[in-house]
């Protein structure tokens, strides 16, 4: 283990000697409030905050994250206030640690939740100081190390959240080796049969191959020799997750992974990268359709290099990667290669301005987020590794995750045109908005000031800020259609006591918030409208102490047919514009209309606090699905035929099926959509003219 003297020789290579001694009075005063406390493996406690400074002085990093490191578990686990380490180290640091420190003190459900609302507050701190995040990491990396002393559930507990949380926040910030050893870790901890099993292949397989690797080497060394250009040629080892998840998900052989070599070429600059790729494809022939330019569009994590797929001697696969030191340095350690708090006056970096980006991103989501466990899917979803590159009609360059659509595009460039979005075109031809992009692609999105967010995008989106912004705007929207139609459903009961909503005292409307628990007028309709209460049992409880019996006066509810979320239409008996209904209140669903005559409802029609009596409205609109039944005789071009028929009354043929009942008569199912009875005769009319139809129903439940 690392002493505090033997850290702060380290330190002193690229800190002051003030700064080295801060970092040195937070180790004491990190020792003295540890004191006493021991780590599961024997070890004192201080040796915990000590390695996770050490890990971070490997990156180089600034002195004030370094003292949040050996403070980081100070409040949590010791009983120091906040304000005290302000008081000793200032508000920076005490900022810091408060960030890193986990939420202890709220009891939750479940574990999941727990995590949740840990990563939840993380996030907060990260969108004020992104150091947070590092110190986080840090801590969680030095956990890892540490891992064998715990059971084996603790341990692939915490293995798997490393996997699923913390290695990607690695890799979104850019910092490869620390991803790789979360991935090792994980991996050994959660399968520690299939990860011992490979590390063993992996060290056979590396004596076999020694000697082509050597061979390859020398020749791309010689090579950029010849051509009188500089740099380091290195072979690259793939490491034990990866070849893993390769064979999982590629299912891929063993050998097969092994099979290709890797290697790395390091040089002094950006031109030499372009001019050493020339020259080894000079030497192998490349792989068409394999070369990848990360150094003109990096990745979202500001990734930069070269990469390339080759044919070597004997025909064996060579991937290279191309790149400059900087670049490398960057590669491996991401966001903390160049720290940007180590002077004021530097203007940011690109990948210090990405992480901001997408910490901006993060906290936005949390804002928009129902509940943390939601929040906490949405940013898994957001830390795909793999991205396409599509532009913008003006020739911006965007980055979202490999499966992404046009509709994460439409989010990705403002919440408003997500909003408001209907139609995209894909290099300039019309395209489904559900269609998964390619890289290169330019996208333009068609959009309309009253259009709303559909439902089904849910079933294909794949960025967070999406997924979390259709969500609440399909919140909002449920939520203001719910209080519309509880506002219709209470006012139609009140009328059978011959009274309205406004000539109700605001005395006994609080009287019955506070009876029910909610806070609002708002928050009672809403609840009427979703069928949670029904509205004849309120209106009794508002007239509690003068409410005659019901009359009856008022007529039953218009449906207009505008409602939308909150009212659907039994798919059981399809009812349409011009049958008689009735409408059930279903908790959760608000209401379903169903035909007046349907079996499904027999046992609550007479029920006032389950079922509604409705009519439809003079100017209802939209259209509406309905089930016909056609037997007719068996001909060619059957399908044409009836679709031509449906299509000459105005109708729409929404789904179709056949069974032949025997060798002459056919029985096609359609679900046709139409206005009204009126509309749904002149189909059966069109469709009653055709040759051999022998009859015509309409299927009801």
């Amino acid at each position: 283990m690392p002493s505090i003297d033997t850290l702060a020789d380290r330190l002193s290579s690229y800190l002051g000697p003030d700064q080295v001694d801060l970092v040195r009075r937070a180790y004491f005063y990190a020792e003295q409030a540890h004191d006493g406390q021991r780590r599961r493996s024997g070890e004192a406690y201080v040796t915990h905050p000590l390695a996770v400074a050490s890990i971070l002085a490997d990156m180089h990093m600034d002195h004030q994250s370094l003292m949040a490191a050996m403070l980081h578990d100070v409040i949590e686990d010791t009983g120091i206030a906040k304000e005290a380490l302000v008081t000793q180290f200032g508000e920076t640091v005490a900022e810091l640690v408060d960030g890193v420190s986990k939420l202890t003190q709220m009891n939750f459900e479940t574990k999941a939740e727990a995590q949740a609302e840990n990563f939840q507050k993380m996030a907060m701190a990260m969108a004020r100081d992104i150091r947070v995040i590092l110190v986080k990491l840090a801590d969680r990396l030095h956990n890892m190390r540490t891992l064998e002393v715990l059971s084996g559930e603790k341990r692939r507990r915490i293995a798997k959240e490393t996997l699923e949380i913390y290695a990607p926040i690695a890799n979104r910030l850019g910092m490869h080796s620390m991803r790789v050893e979360f991935e090792d870790l994980g991996f050994k901890a959660m399968h520690p049969m299939r990860a011992e099993r490979i590390r063993a292949a992996v060290r056979r397989a590396r004596g076999n191959r020694k000697e082509i690797v050597g061979r390859i080497e020398e020749s791309l060394t010689h090579c950029l020799e010849h051509e009188g250009m500089q740099g380091d040629v290195t072979g690259r080892e793939k490491h034990l997750y990866s070849i893993y998840r390769k064979m999982r998900g590629k299912r891929k052989a063993f050998n097969e992974i092994m099979d290709v070599y890797a290697f790395r070429i390091i040089v002094d600059k950006v031109d030499t990268c372009y001019r050493v790729l020339g020259a080894v494809h000079n030497l192998y022939k490349p792989l068409p359709g394999r070369f990848k330019d990360y150094i003109a569009i990096p990745k979202a994590n500001g990734y930069q290099s070269l990469h390339t797929t080759l044919f070597g001697m004997h025909g064996v696969p060579i991937e290279i990667q191309i790149r400059t030191h900087e670049m490398e340095e960057m590669a491996n350690n991401g966001i903390a290669a160049h720290w940007l708090y180590k002077s004021n006056e530097e203007a940011p970096k690109a990948s210090h301005a990405r992480a901001r980006q997408w910490v901006k991103g993060v906290l936005e989501m949390q804002q928009r987020a129902g509940n943390s466990l939601e929040f906490i899917e949405s940013v898994k979803i957001d830390l795909f590794p793999d991205e396409v590159y599509v532009f913008t009609p003006k020739g911006r360059i965007m980055e979202l995750p490999k499966g992404s659509t046009a509709v994460d595009f439409a989010y990705a460039v403002h919440t408003d045109v997500g909003n408001t979005c209907i139609a995209c075109r894909i290099d300039r031809r019309l395209a489904p908005l559900s269609e998964p992009l390619q890289s290169g692609e330019t996208v333009e999105i068609v959009s309309a000031p009253g259009a709303r967010p559909n439902p089904a995008w849910l079933n294909f989106v794949v960025t967070g800020k999406a997924r979390t912004h259709i969500r609440h705007a399909l919140k909002l929207q449920r939520r203001s259609e719910s209080v519309n139609l509880g506002e219709r459903l209470l006012n139609k009961a009140l009328a059978g006591f011959d009274s309205h909503l406004e000539r109700i005292p605001g005395d006994r409307l609080q009287a019955a918030l506070v009876e029910y628990r909610l806070d609002s007028p708002e928050d009672l309709l809403e609840d009427i409208g979703l069928g949670n209460r029904m509205a004849y049992v309120v209106a009794r409880r508002l007239l509690s102490s003068d409410g005659e019996q019901a009359h009856g006066s008022e007529g039953p509810l218009a449906i207009r047919g505008t409602e939308g979320l909150v009212l659907s239409y039994a798919k059981c008996c399809t009812p349409i514009p011009g049958d008689p209904i009735v409408g059930h209140l279903s908790a959760g669903k608000g209401m379903v209309v169903h035909l007046e005559s349907c079996r499904n409802i027999e046992d609550v029609r007479n029920n006032p606090e389950k079922c509604i009596q409705l009519s439809w409205a003079k100017d209802v609109t939209g259209e509406f699905n309905v089930e016909l039944r056609v037997e007719l005789e068996h001909q060619r071009g059957l399908i044409a035929l009836l679709a031509s028929s449906v299509n000459a009354a105005d109708g729409n043929i929404e789904k179709i099926s056949m069974d032949e009942r025997d060798g002459r008569i056919s029985v096609v199912q359609l679900v046709v959509s139409v206005h009204d009875r009126v509309h749904l005769a002149r189909v059966i009319k069109k469709l009653r003219a055709l040759k051999g139809v022998v009859r015509i129903t309409r299927v009801r439940a």
